[in-house]
């Protein structure tokens, strides 16, 4: 959440932060800013509420400046306003700060150190940048020496950048628990929360550790850690496809990450099978998992609810117990572990801070860890013992879909492996099946009219609805309502439909849309069962069903594949209804309110 840039070279810095602040707004978006410093030394602040569109307008373009840094907001302490958008000032207007993250000892810092300094916004931001300028004053100290001590006071998680006016040929950085990257090119220097937003100046980038400090000029990049250590890091060529951060045709990203699935599945094929057309994973990720005796699946969101398809496959085809559980709560409600657990960390960024929690603890436990990620190099990568990348390239819409089905994918792929490993495959062939369900998705995307018709029909107007299924099925069905609520705000729920009598049938009005999911033979009737009592109550019901268990009166048909994968063409379908249904509702499809995509704080 909130993305950082800085710039220290020769070329126009405000294009490059702006154009560096317009690939991070998928990490906030409620309110930006930048500061930069022209050739005579002068510091110049722009901040605005709203996109980063709203800030270019306010933008004066009659200076040159080769210094500054920016920031894209997404508010923690503070409601979305320009008092409260970064990047914040000293009172003496010394020293600039941009910040992602929260402080958590921040009341307690204002009230030991700046009880006398008056406050212009509600941010735990600006105690950083006036303790900086406390410690510079009260101690005569360099400003790195006063940087670094404003450091070591502070308890929480940040990625910083700081310029001071007095020496405004430096950018000062560091981070704990938030991601912040240098980016090094020829006479310049960054710093960014992301690759993409430096990747149209340099593709070489330097990873910085928990507690590193840097100052960037534009010819030297130097990292220590507290103790004064220095750093040599050699960078790393991040491999982005600048056509991939690119919309092309499509109106938003999620149309075109929709559309880009069934490419991504044959690209996990490819990546991870061998020459027998079988999938194989790393052997010492497969021997880890087959000396475990039960795996724990730690997720948020999306996240989560592709770990529920993959407890199915782990349990079905390679035969290993699985719990799934929420990031959030697990850290700090740890159940009692079995003797020998496996950890899987689902992320499509690699930096969601309340998984990186957990997995902090169960490092210090020294239990075996994998990172399912997008991301190569991220945090949750670098710190757990084994790492699947997704191959899904990079995803800017904030709602999550071709990362969703990757992680099933990927886990699919996973769940073949150690089943062939231990001799239970049998004749499956997952990446035979795979193939099958690429195709599948390509017929599903041929029928985006149809879809369309139906999200105006039954979700255009509606104030809620319900997602129900069994099985396999309820699993999709909560990920179908997540993404109908995060990107139209039609209030839903997914439920498993032998619930509904439990109680939540009492929500059931005249015309509320019930859409029902049904993939299983075996549950089938059960949940028809279930959309005859929803409907008997005076429910718009909507029944999404596989072929062979189709019935005249169902409004989509899915192709059939491989039973245990039928989330991958099942979730589709209810991917672009949200779509629609946010597009018909005049929403920003990409930015939905008081969202942001990688979520780095707890």
């Amino acid at each position: 959440m909130c993305g950082i840039v800085g710039y220290i070279g020769n070329q126009d810095a405000k294009s490059i932060l702006l154009q560096g602040l317009e690939k991070l707004e998928y990490r906030g978006y409620d309110s930006s800013g930048i500061f930069v410093v022209d050739e005579n030394k002068n510091g110049h602040l722009f901040k605005e509420k709203g996109r980063i569109a709203d800030l270019k307008k306010i933008i004066e373009t009659d200076t040159f400046c080769t210094v500054g840094i920016g920031h894209t907001r997404w508010a923690t302490h503070g409601r979305p306003s320009v008092k409260n958008a970064h990047p914040h000032q000293a009172a003496n207007h010394q020293f600039t700060l941009v910040h992602n993250g929260v402080i958590e000892n921040f009341l307690e810092l204002r009230e030991t150190y700046l009880s006398d300094i008056s406050l212009s916004s509600d941010t735990d931001t600006e105690i950083i940048v006036q303790l900086i300028a406390y410690f510079a004053e009260k101690e005569q100290s360099s400003t790195f020496e006063a940087f670094k001590k404003t450091i070591s006071k502070l308890k929480g998680s940040y990625a910083l950048a700081l310029i001071d006016i007095n020496q405004p040929d430096i950018i000062y950085a560091a981070k704990n628990k938030s991601p912040l990257l240098v980016g090094k090119g020829e006479s310049f220097n960054a710093v960014c929360s992301d690759a993409m937003a430096m990747i149209q100046e340099t593709n070489q980038f330097v990873e910085l550790m928990d507690g590193e400090l840097v100052t960037l000029t534009r010819d030297e990049v130097k990292i220590e850690t507290q103790d004064g250590t220095i750093i040599n890091r050699a960078p790393y060529t991040a491999e982005i496809n600048l056509n991939d951060l690119d919309l092309g045709t499509y109106p938003y990203y999620m149309a075109k990450e929709i559309d880009e699935q069934p490419a991504v599945l044959r690209k996990i094929i490819q990546a991870y099978q061998n020459d027998l057309g079988q999938f194989q994973l790393d052997k010492d990720i497969i021997t880890s998992l087959k000396d475990s005796d039960r795996v724990y699946i730690i997720a948020c969101g999306t996240s989560y609810n592709a770990g529920w398809a993959g407890k199915h496959l782990l349990e079905n085809l390679a035969h290993i117990p699985t719990e799934v559980h929420l990031s959030s709560e697990f850290g700090h409600n740890m159940p009692i572990l079995t003797k020998k657990p496996f950890f899987i960390f689902l992320s499509q960024s690699g930096e969601t801070a309340d998984s990186r929690q957990v997995l902090v603890k169960i490092n210090a436990m020294n239990f075996p860890s994998l990172t399912l990620t997008n991301v190569a190099g991220s945090t949750l990568s670098r710190e757990a013992d084994f790492t699947l990348l997704l191959h899904a390239g990079p995803e800017i819409s904030v709602a999550s879909t071709k990362a969703y089905t990757a992680q099933i994918t990927v886990l699919a792929a996973l769940s073949e492996a150690i089943a062939r490993e231990n001799g239970i495959a049998g004749d499956s062939n997952m990446a035979h099946e795979l193939g099958i369900v690429a195709t599948g998705m390509e017929s599903i995307l041929s029928e985006k009219t149809h879809i369309e018709h139906l999200a105006t029909e039954y979700l255009r107007t509606s104030r809620n609805a319900f997602y129900i299924g069994r099985g396999v099925d309820y699993y999709v069905v909560m990920e179908a309502a997540l993404k109908l609520k995060e990107v139209s705000y039609v209030q839903t729920e997914g439920f498993a439909a032998g619930e509904l009598k439990h109680g939540t049938i009492a929500l059931i009005e005249e015309n509320t849309p019930v859409i029902a999911i049904i993939t299983d033979k075996v549950t089938a009737g059960h949940t028809r069962g279930n959309v005859q009592e929803v409907n008997a109550r005076g429910a718009h019901s909507l029944v999404i069903a596989m072929e062979g268990l189709e019935q005249e009166s169902d409004q989509f048909v899915l192709p059939e594949v491989h039973p245990l994968l039928t989330p991958l063409v099942s979730v589709v379908p209810t991917q672009l209804l949200a779509y629609y249904t946010s597009l018909h509702r005049g929403n920003d499809v990409d930015k939905p309110r008081n969202l942001a995509k990688s979520v780095t704080v707890e």
